[in-house]
């Protein structure tokens, strides 16, 4: 309770980001600069990061405390608190403010501003003598003479572009020399030699979006720092698994996983990292919250193990309220370039379970990207081959069809091939995401396949590749026509009756356990070697089109009556093919045309 206590609504949002340079202007002659230390970040495959961040911040003279950096964060994921004791958050408040920012001298004007009340020797522009003079200041714009161009703006393309420091034009330095006070144009200045120590850094106003956590300190004098902290949702880290799978031949397979951490967003130092496997869509991912003047989106996700600060469940009530229209866009980097994730992983985390892998004291910079192992564990096995047979259009189509069509589907139907797969079974104390695997058997590569989601308990299939030592050949033949089979509306149906055969061959040395299904445009009759036969729907039911729609469905111009008749049908079988044996499934089905 006491982390609920802390953010004062008895729930932890799931959030990310990452406020990394964060400073405090300067008020009432106190000026500090420090960073609010990053606590914990919990990465989604999806690109999104949730950061929890707090530390002892110092504070101005009214008791507040200032942050020179604004995150984008998901729309109701942005969350500020107070940890220190009489001294309770009452409200957050974004603007634009004028602080000063230090930074290494880049030009002569840099350095004649960063040493100011140091002696000097100026040589001036077209004059061959220098003279010597102490720099008393240089004369600076006001606020309110900068011009617009110092805020922020979007440029042509709608990305956000940070504001530039303000720079005065034609900056007077006045100098004290021995003949008096002097007033010169700093771009007169040819060469400037230090007598004494030079400093080589330089603090400029600059315009920043600032955050402001004011504080009641309960009618007490304020400290001079306070325990305050931060979390949103910002998106800006990934993580990429991937799998190295090396089988003995014999049933047993070691699994090694390895995290491909990518950072986009800004610096970690020493921090607790949550990798999360899924990716939980909420309703408002695509919709920047309204603290942020930066026009970056952001997507939401979270869900986290329930024995860290940051992995409690996030109240799904946000979800029964119905998201406003936004434009999508593509997501811009805080400072306007566009983020670089790495590649996009094409899978199913959406659709997995959750569940994370922690790792303490995680160092990566900005820019900079991570290889580390996870996760290692041993696994049973058992090959299996498999022969996936698709549904063809049907034959009164396929005359209406051109050369190139013609051409495809030959080469799509032609030759059957048999699929070498091992099936594991995940008995390890975590799932198995979808990522990219590596299999080897003693330590020469065999392939390269795509591990999918297999939740603990239960069986995945990994490929490995075509299996040249089984044959597989097909023949189909029209059994029979019935005219005007049935009625329907006024018109006349006829029942074409189908016959199919699978011949499987097992050219190899040893026996091997078949998968082979079967799926025809219309109804599955019945099947030999014990099919299991069943049906899928008619063509508005999605699952008729489990493994995505075929390429050649569009080129058909489908009847209004299809639907009404025709499903599609399905056989299924398991067999045991001994080497050296030739095995000859048979199945018939029919389909109904008019």
């Amino acid at each position: 309770m006491e982390t609920c206590a802390r953010y004062g609504l008895g729930v932890v949002l799931m959030l990310a980001g990452l406020l990394a340079g964060v400073g405090f202007g300067e008020d009432a002659g106190r000026a500090v600069y420090d960073k609010l230390p990053v606590k914990e970040v919990t990465v989604f495959k999806d690109g999104h990061a949730y950061v929890l961040h707090e530390g002892q911040m110092a504070t101005d003279s009214k008791g507040n405390v200032l942050l020179d950096t604004l995150p984008n964060p998901v729309m109701g994921t942005f969350w500020a608190y107070s940890v220190q004791p009489g001294a309770a958050l009452t409200s957050v408040m974004s603007s634009w403010q004028d602080l000063d920012v230090e930074k290494t001298s880049a030009s002569l004007e840099d350095l004649v501003r960063g040493n100011v009340g140091k002696s000097v020797l100026i040589k001036e522009v077209n004059k061959n003598d220098s003279y010597q003079a102490t720099i008393l200041r240089i004369l600076e714009e006001t606020a309110a003479e900068e011009t617009p161009a110092t805020v922020a703006t979007l440029d042509s393309h709608g990305y956000y572009v940070p504001p530039r420091p303000v720079v005065p034009q034609n900056s007077i330095v006045l100098l004290k020399a021995a003949e008096g006070i002097r007033a010169l144009p700093i771009n007169q200045i040819q060469t400037v030699t230090f007598l004494d120590e030079v400093n080589d850094t330089v603090s400029r106003k600059q315009k920043k979006e600032t955050l402001t956590l004011q504080l009641d300190w309960k009618g007490r004098e304020p400290e001079s720092k306070a325990a305050v902290g931060m979390a949103y949702v910002q998106r800006g880290i990934r993580w990429i698994p991937s799998y190295r799978v090396d089988i003995d031949g014999k049933g047993k397979a070691v699994l090694k996983l390895q995290a491909c951490i990518i950072n986009e967003l800004a610096d970690l130092d020493d921090v607790k990292t949550h990798l999360v496997i899924g990716v939980p869509t909420f309703a408002f991912k695509e919709v920047v919250d309204p603290i942020s003047f930066q026009e970056a989106v952001a997507s939401l996700s979270g869900h986290f193990r329930s024995d860290n600060r940051t992995a409690y469940s996030f109240s799904n009530a946000i979800m029964s309220q119905s998201a406003y229209p936004y434009e999508s866009r593509s997501e811009p980097a805080p400072s306007g370039e566009r983020l670089n994730l790495g590649p996009e992983l094409e899978g199913t985390e959406k659709s997995e379970d959750l569940f994370v892998f922690t790792v303490d004291h995680i160092t990566l910079k900005k820019g900079q990207r991570l290889v580390m192992p996870l996760a290692e564990c041993t696994l049973s096995y058992e090959d299996v081959y498999k022969v996936d047979i698709s549904f063809a259009p049907p034959l009164e189509m396929r005359q209406n069809f051109n050369n190139d069509q013609q051409l495809m589907l030959a080469k799509l139907f032609h030759s059957p091939k048999a699929v070498h797969k091992i099936r594991l079974k995940n008995d390890s104390e975590y799932p198995l995401t979808t990522a990219p695997a590596t299999i080897l058997k003693e330590g020469r590569v065999l392939a390269q396949g795509m591990m999918t989601y297999t939740a603990i308990g239960n069986k995945g299939d990994l490929e490995l590749t075509t299996a040249v030592n089984i044959g597989v050949k097909t023949a189909n033949e029209q059994t029979s026509q019935t005219p005007n089979a049935v009625n329907w509306n006024g018109h006349s149906f006829s029942k074409i009756d189908m016959r199919g055969t699978i011949e499987l061959t097992n050219f190899g040395d040893k026996p091997v356990r078949l998968e082979v299904r079967r799926s025809v445009l219309g109804g599955m009759d019945e099947g030999s070697h014990d099919a299991v036969v069943r049906q899928l729907g008619n063509g508005y039911d999605e699952y008729a089109f489990e493994d995505g729609q075929p390429v050649w469905w569009s080129w058909c111009s489908w009847p209004w009556w299809w639907y009404r008749f025709n499903t599609v049908g399905q056989g299924n079988w398991t067999v045991e093919l001994e080497p050296g044996k030739t095995m000859t499934l048979e199945y018939q089905w029919h389909y109904f045309w008019g």
